[in-house]
């Protein structure tokens, strides 16, 4: 395991590749998102959301919004905005950011390797957005956002990859970010062929990124052979989602920090007792960016503080319990602050670690918030160690690196 396979990717013009790709659709507020639609035929937005272009289209998603996208589509591919590879080709990937490059293969993979649980997860998702995830996936047929997959480096797959990289790339673009994209094509049928054999003897696979996508393609996926029923053999397109596979060296996890708008109807100083019960609270005089596991910043009434956990409240040997954002959810997000279901409640932000930690400081003190909570990354190996016991981490644990832009190699199904 995985089962992975090549497949014709849809690429942007080479002379569009920036105007082409974009950002998911909820990295951009809406204005922007119409902005750009407005002012870019060739945005992948206008098959993300054909009511960015039109307001006015409305009543059935199925009977206007999936047509529009389903035209939009031909006229991508007729006027080539899109281009076909002719022939099933498996893909590598690179990204450079802020003077980090990582480097990947980016493939499909069947569906049921997560189905049956041989690829591993460490994060729960919530029904709804699967749900309109997969109707868009059914009624569309493009998949253009690939799950990011990590895995113990190999030699061979590393092998395969530098041979590429030091090719010209087939696609080199740098998008409005300042992010350079390459995009190398492998179609040799032995590098193929060696790649899909090495995959299927690694032993264990871990979602890094992408659990909504990857469950949304599932969901589909699993309406498609009911419908389909007796004539299902497994090997139809419907079967297979858009992957990168990245290994532990090449992925990174930065830190998800936390934001709370008020300390319920705490008096500040009980407030600060209460964290005491279960913390070592010590002032701090500069602001507080965790440089290890088990510190946890505060910035509170103008001040920071350092958060250390009592080692009698938490369990070294589980690997959920002893994350900090465990650590942190247990002992004051529910206890204190009341804050039961972070996914749902108001009162709780989540900013990842690509925001400065002033940026935090400035948002309390303009009164936006009352509370910043700052915390050391989890690491790669925590959440292996997680995912390796069927653990579950508290929602928005990482924020893992790199995130994909939209439209870069798409594939369509049926």
């Amino acid at each position: 395991m995985p089962h992975i396979k090549p497949f014709c990717a849809l690429k942007p013009a080479v002379h569009l590749q920036r105007l082409v790709v974009t950002r998911p659709l909820e990295n951009y507020s809406m204005g922007e998102a119409r902005l750009i639609a407005s002012e870019n035929k060739c945005t992948f937005l206008h098959l993300i959301n054909p009511e960015l272009e039109n307001p006015y289209l409305r009543g059935s998603r199925e009977e206007l919004v999936y047509k529009k996208i389903s035209e939009n589509l031909e006229v991508f591919l007729e006027k080539q905005f899109l281009v076909k590879d002719d022939k099933p080709a498996i893909y590598v990937y690179r990204v450079k950011h802020n003077g980090v490059v990582q480097t990947g293969i980016w493939t499909l993979t069947h569906i049921d390797e997560y189905l049956d649980g041989r690829i591993k997860k460490h994060e729960a998702t919530v029904a709804r957005r699967e749900t309109l995830l997969a109707d868009y996936l059914q009624q569309t047929g493009i998949d253009a956002n690939p799950v990011l997959i990590t895995y113990h480096p190999d030699h061979i797959i590393d092998t395969i990859t530098n041979k590429y990289t030091s090719l010209k790339p087939d696609l080199d673009f740098t998008f409005a970010d300042g992010t350079i994209h390459q995009v190398w094509t492998i179609c040799d049928d032995q590098d193929i062929k060696d790649l899909v054999t090495v995959f299927d003897g690694i032993s264990s696979v871990y979602i890094a990124d992408g659990h909504h996508r990857v469950a949304s393609m599932a969901k589909m996926a699993l309406q498609k052979q009911a419908l389909n029923n007796e004539r299902h053999t497994g090997t139809e397109t419907y079967n297979y989602f858009t992957t990168v596979y990245m290994n532990t060296n090449e992925v990174k996890i930065l830190e998800y920090n936390r934001l709370i708008r008020d300390i319920g109807d705490w008096e500040p100083e009980l407030f600060i007792e209460a964290l005491k019960e279960s913390f070592s609270v010590q002032e701090s005089t500069q602001l507080v960016k965790p440089d290890h596991l088990h510190k946890i910043g505060m910035y509170f009434n103008t001040r920071w503080y350092v958060l250390e956990p009592k080692k009698e409240i938490y369990d070294e040997n589980d690997p959920v319990k002893v994350l900090d954002v465990s650590i942190f959810q247990d002992f004051i997000l529910t206890p204190i602050l009341g804050i039961k279901d972070p996914r749902t409640d108001a009162r709780i932000t989540f900013e990842g670690g690509e925001t400065a930690v002033s940026e935090l400081q400035l948002m309390v003190d303009n009164g936006l918030y009352t509370l910043a909570f700052t915390f050391f990354p989890v690491s790669i190996d925590q959440l292996i160690a997680v995912a390796d016991v069927n653990g579950i981490m508290p929602p928005k644990s990482t924020w893992v690196e790199p995130k994909f832009l939209v439209g870069v190699l798409t594939n369509c199904f049926s």
